[in-house]
């Protein structure tokens, strides 16, 4: 049986070479949890670290009852990741964030109350403490996908969101598309997606994973292949069934 049934709402952890990070997360996550206004729980997903992430991991999972873990053979990459939190998941709702801390897990009360009707929330970081340069490229990296996929989104990079599972299931999800979770979303027949601010911090441990490149180039290559999907998408309801 999987565990995460047995809760309202799965706070999705991809994780990859974040050891410095493991137990600040597990002290953050696990003061949260009594305060979520849902039944919440806690998935990892490592995502092959070749530190000491995965040791972490398991040590807080057998500590912390409503923490649970699954892990890579070798790194796939963080769309990846996200995608095998969300096939793992069985609870009503589920919910993404970085392991880096520079959102906090207690804002995802302020998604969930936003959740309406909506298939998904996602944050929208205020007061970015990021570098000028990081925040200049992520303004190029937004326009240019608000260009191209008229998502409306003003900040696809904010690694905080909440969604309906089955809403989450019927994502396309490849290698970068995890920038484009209010797109995907859009793709399904009477979907919508909520914005709210959120707070953010700046890393205080680990290195980040993203650079010039991966800010830029790939998210400017995926959005061809996004608009290549959006017409080749497939919607359908069942109007009848004797299953």
């Amino acid at each position: 049986m999987n565990n995460t049934g047995n809760y309202e709402f799965t706070i999705i952890v991809p994780v990859f070479n974040e050891e410095d990070n493991i137990y600040a997360l597990e002290e953050r996550l696990a003061a949260f949890l009594p305060a979520c206004i849902k039944h919440a729980c806690v998935l990892f997903v490592d995502d092959g670290s070749t530190d000491g992430s995965a040791s972490h991991i398991r040590e807080v999972c057998a500590r912390n009852s409503d923490f649970y873990h699954i892990g890579f053979v070798r790194n796939a990459g963080l769309s990846a990741a996200l995608k095998a939190g969300i096939d793992f998941t069985e609870s009503e709702y589920l919910g993404y964030m970085d392991a880096d801390l520079q959102t906090a897990p207690e804002d995802f009360n302020l998604l969930l109350e936003n959740l309406g009707n909506h298939s998904m929330v996602t944050g929208i970081r205020a007061e970015r403490k990021d570098s000028g340069f990081k925040r200049f490229q992520s303004r190029f990296a937004n326009g240019f996908r608000r260009m191209m996929t008229h998502d409306g989104a003003a900040d696809t990079g904010c690694p905080l969101k909440v969604l309906r599972t089955d809403a989450a299931r019927r994502l396309p999800l490849f290698k970068g598309m995890h920038r484009f979770l209010p797109a995907l979303i859009l793709l399904q027949d009477g979907a919508s997606y909520g914005q709210v601010p959120v707070r953010h911090f700046p890393r205080t441990a680990g290195k980040s994973k993203f650079h010039l490149w991966n800010r830029l180039w790939g998210p400017f290559a995926d959005c061809f292949a996004y608009r290549w999907m959006k017409k080749r998408y497939i919607n359908y309801s069942v109007g009848e069934s004797d299953l």
